[in-house]
């Protein structure tokens, strides 16, 4: 029996044998990787990706690297997020022969040496080549060779010049992204010889001209994105012949014309943008008939909507916004439209009842800015859905609908400025996601509903300008998340309840029927910027707590029966008492523009000194609200005299400067912070003091504020190691901590001094400088090259947790450095026992998601440098008597004859060279602060399109 199975056993182990000599990679192969292995190990270090990968190991077992079904040859190399900034194991990479495909993209690469093409060029395999989010710089590299490629991507770079023949001998290609860059000149024609091309991408570059027409030649194309470049003129007819189409989009350009009505004949084609361009003329009829999503807002188009625009079935996404469109709402509307937004219009007619109660899909529902009348249909209520309804500004009257309370997942409901008539529903309050609730400018009588108090996630609650009466609900002070809430111009009288400690924007009570002394509950709103108690019947003395109330800004008490002496009020704090004929002023009330530094919250730091002899008990009482030292690992301490060991306070120097690491004194810098008079500024987490060292060198102490220990100090050490690393960051426009000192509930750190002060501060004219165009151009520059940077960091992006014209500070009247970058990184969101929306930001620089997100993000950011952007245009502060300036642009800029009208005219009037520049500047910071964070452009982008203004 054994000899009778012996052959086949033979045969087993043979073929056996034979496989896994077939499966092995080649030793060239093998020793490629090993090589690459060691390249990049050296580039990486500590973040290395194959740290405890065995080398000896097959590489196709390694992270990003991927063999053939029997393991004998590579076919893909991904690299991927691996930290890599070196660039010359690329041409060792390419002697891979098998080699197919080759991703390097999200890596800090800078350059690509020119062997790599002699080596790739020459692999007949390769397929994919993926060199997105990078840093590469210098011109499009040309492509010899490489004539099986099919995918080229070299989105988000720095790659400039013209795209002229560069990638000619493409002939195979089907994908080509070249978006976010900064190319220039007009689409190449020579992108029409890629007669199998799918995709095109060209989004965000300085390409100009005449829209390409050589695209039409590409008969396979499915993709098109030729977005935010500076294309004009007109579509071509041909573009209908792309019967494969299924991606249009063209967004932010300088097209004109008319919408093409061939567009409606492409099958195929699921998505047409062409919002922000020059468009004119009706909507064709039956352009939606294929189509998925179709934005054609922020155009000139006029005339009415078609009939058929919104009910064919496959339609999901329309956005008409700021148009002149006229005439009804359509009534037959998809039941699969999820978002629609009609608003910044002239849409006029009854609303539409009887489509809405079949919108089971329907999340976004914008009607705001438009003429519609008659009353709010019930229906809406069966658009479960629904998480924000504006239909804000029209002629509806009637009663709101009890309907809307069971709209379960409604988080902005906007019904201001209409002629709306009743009660407040009580059932509002059901809705238990509701963020932002404004039913002001209308006609609504009765009284607040209590069960308004049990809206738990409210932030913004508007009621001013209507005829309610009563009481306010004694519960208010359980919306522990509110920011703003604007009761004015109504009937309310009684006793003010407690209000919430979270109120930060305003608080307006004014236009009503309250009577007696203020009451002194309002102290406890520390964090209150506006407090509006005009046109009531206050009496008695001013309460002093008013004067220490740290984050006001604004104090109207006019118009009430208040007597006796006015307190002394900050110079920041503008206080309005007209019309309070028992008033007394003791010293003239100064104006914030009158004042010399603006504080927008100073907390007053009260420092016993009676029997206090020595400079170290200062120190003491300054850093130590406990009396208890924490001793951090010191490199450097310095004491200006003999200190008891027992008070001695060490702290630790960042910078490598050897002048400032001779200049730093940390007891001088604790003396300094002793002193209220030192205070400079505050921003909305940080007091900035003026401190003198002992050479005569002055430098900011900066203290982090924190109200519900959200500092986190619970690890010294990792405190420690963030601020070590941001320390080690260069760059001209971002402060950079010099040193730092660590108590056991305090954190202090030095920097630079800048002698001119807030840049907010020097808008408002406090501080006797007037910036000219160029001054306001520089510093838009130098804020924009400072944030680029620090998004674009090495070890990944430094985002911004409150960026505001408050921190930003000026060297010189054209130098501008952010601050505060570190609070990001020591601030734990998660700890604060406020809202979100309260601890990230300051007022007027919040973007609007943020209340749905919560989460800080880059295009956060962008829409916060977009208001510094529209501050430094209009000359006007981020928030005015409770409006938000990004709001108020937004709605007046539909017009673009109209943008002069939003510009500073003492600066856009003195040469049309200024204006020009200036309206180019409000182009790109509208579209900073557009509402959708996907529509805002990156930072780099935003540099260059800075940049490009001139």
């Amino acid at each position: 029996m054994k000899l009778r199975y012996a052959p086949h056993l033979v045969i087993i182990f043979l073929s056996f044998f034979l496989q896994m000599i077939l499966s092995q990679l080649p030793p060239t192969q093998i020793n490629v990787m090993t090589s690459v292995y060691d390249m990049i190990q050296k580039d990486t270090n500590s973040s290395f990706v194959w740290n405890g990968t065995d080398k000896s190991s097959t590489p196709c077992s390694w992270k990003g690297i991927s063999c053939n079904s029997n393991n004998s040859s590579i076919t893909k190399v991904s690299f991927s997020l691996f930290s890599i900034s070196r660039s010359d194991f690329l041409p060792v990479v390419c002697q891979i022969d098998t080699l197919e495909s080759l991703d390097v993209s999200q890596n800090h690469l800078s350059s690509i040496p020119n062997e790599f093409f002699t080596s790739c060029g020459g692999t007949s395999g390769l397929k994919l080549l993926n060199f997105s989010r990078n840093k590469l710089e210098g011109v499009l590299p040309t492509f010899t060779g490489f004539g099986k490629l099919e995918s080229l991507d070299f989105s988000y770079n720095n790659l400039n010049g013209k795209v002229e023949l560069q990638l000619d001998g493409l002939n195979s290609l089907k994908s080509l992204n070249l978006s976010y860059n900064i190319f220039s000149g007009s689409v190449p024609r020579s992108f029409g010889k890629f007669n199998i091309l799918e995709e095109l991408q060209l989004s965000t570059n300085l390409f100009g001209g005449e829209f390409p027409s050589q695209v039409v030649n590409f008969a396979n194309l499915t993709l098109l994105d030729l977005s935010r470049n500076n294309i004009s003129g007109v579509i071509p007819d041909r573009l209908g012949e792309l019967s494969k189409l299924q991606v249009l989009i063209l967004s932010a350009n300088g097209l004109s014309g008319t919408i093409p009505q061939y567009l409606r004949n492409i099958r195929t084609l699921k998505r047409f943008a062409a919002n922000e361009n020059r468009f004119v003329g009706n909507i064709p009829l039956g352009i939606t008939t294929y189509l998925r999503n179709l934005d054609l807002s922020f155009n000139n188009l006029n005339g009415t909507i078609p009939q058929d625009l919104l009910s064919p079935l496959n339609l999901q996404f329309v956005d008409l916004t700021s148009n002149n469109l006229e005439g009804p709402v359509p009534a037959n509307i998809s039941v699969n439209v999820i978002r629609l937004r009609l608003g910044q219009n002239s849409l006029n007619g009854l609303f539409p009842s009887a489509s809405f109660g079949s919108l089971h899909s329907l999340t976004y529902l914008e009607l705001d800015n438009n003429l519609l009348s008659g009353s709010i249909p019930s229906e809406l209520g069966k658009c479960k859905k629904l998480s924000l309804l504006n239909l804000a500004q029209n002629n509806l009257s009637g009663v709101i609908p009890v309907e809307l309370g069971d709209i379960s997942d409604l988080q902005v409901l906007s019904l201001q400025y209409n002629n709306l008539i009743g009660e407040i529903p009580s059932n509002i309050s059901q809705l238990n996601k509701l963020q932002r609730l404004n039913f002001s400018w209308n006609s609504l009588n009765g009284s607040i509903p209590s069960s308004i108090s049990r809206l738990r996630t409210l932030t913004n609650l508007n009621l001013q300008g209507n005829k309610l009466h009563g009481q306010i609900p004694i519960d208010i002070s359980n919306l522990n998340v509110l920011l703003e809430l604007q009761l004015g111009g109504n009937q309310l009288g009684g006793p003010i309840p407690e209000m919430p400690l979270s109120l930060q924007i305003a608080l307006n009570l004014s236009h009503n029927l309250f009577e007696g002394p203020i009451p002194s509950s309002l102290s406890r709103l520390t964090l209150l910027e506006v407090l509006d108690l005009s046109y009531n019947r206050f009496s008695g003395q001013i309460p002093d707590f008013l004067a220490r109330m740290g984050g006001l800004t604004r104090l109207v008490l006019s118009f009430n029966q208040l007597s006796g002496n006015v307190p002394k009020f900050q110079g920041f704090v503008s206080v309005e008492t007209g019309g309070n004929d028992g008033l007394i002023h003791l010293s003239p009330v100064t104006p914030p523009q009158a004042a010399k530094k603006r504080k927008s919250i100073v907390v007053a730091v009260l420092v016993p000194i009676a029997g206090v002899a020595t400079i170290a008990v200062f120190a003491l009482i300054a850093i130590s609200v406990t009396g208890r030292y924490y001793r951090i690992n010191d490199e450097h301490f310095y004491s200006g005299e003999e200190i008891p060991q027992s008070l001695v306070v060490q702290g630790k120097v960042l910078t490598a400067n050897s002048i400032h690491k001779s200049n730093i004194d940390f007891t001088k810098a604790m003396v300094a912070v002793s002193e209220p008079s030192n205070v400079v500024f505050k921003t909305r987490f940080s007091t900035y003091y003026k401190a003198v060292m002992p050479s005569g060198t002055t430098y900011f102490v900066k203290k982090l504020n924190w109200s519900d220990k959200i500092l986190q100090l619970g690890s010294h050490e990792l405190f420690g190691e963030e601020l070590k690393n941001i320390g080690k960051l260069n760059n001209s426009n971002v402060m950079i901590p010099l040193g730092y000192l660590l108590s056991s509930d305090s954190a202090y750190l030095l920097y630079e001094f800048a002698p001119i002060g807030a840049l907010y501060d020097v808008l408002s004219g406090s501080l006797g400088y007037s910036l000219d165009w160029a001054s306001r151009y520089s510093i838009a520059i130098g804020v924009a090259q400072g944030l680029a940077f620090l998004h674009g960091c090495d070890t990944g992006p430094i985002l911004l947790l409150d960026l505001s014209s408050k921190s930003i500070l000026l060297k010189s009247q054209n130098e501008a450095q952010i601050g505060d970058i570190e609070l990001y990184k020591v601030i734990d969101l998660s700890k604060s026992t406020g809202s979100f929306s309260a601890v990230a930001g300051s007022v007027g620089y919040i973007p609007p998601e943020y209340a749905y997100t919560m989460r800080v993000a880059m295009a956060g950011n962008v829409y916060s440098f977009g208001v510094v952007l529209l501050e430094l245009l209009t000359g006007r502060p981020a928030v005015s008597q409770g409006t938000e300036l990004a709001k108020s642009v937004l709605s007046n800029s539909e017009k673009h004859n109209k943008w002069d009208h939003i510009l500073d005219s003492s600066i856009s009037k003195t040469s049309l060279n200024v204006r020009s520049q200036m309206l180019a500047v409000l182009k790109l910071a509208l579209a900073c602060v557009s509402v959708s964070p996907e529509g805002r452009p990156k930072m780099k982008s935003v540099l260059r399109m800075l940049l490009n203004a001139r």
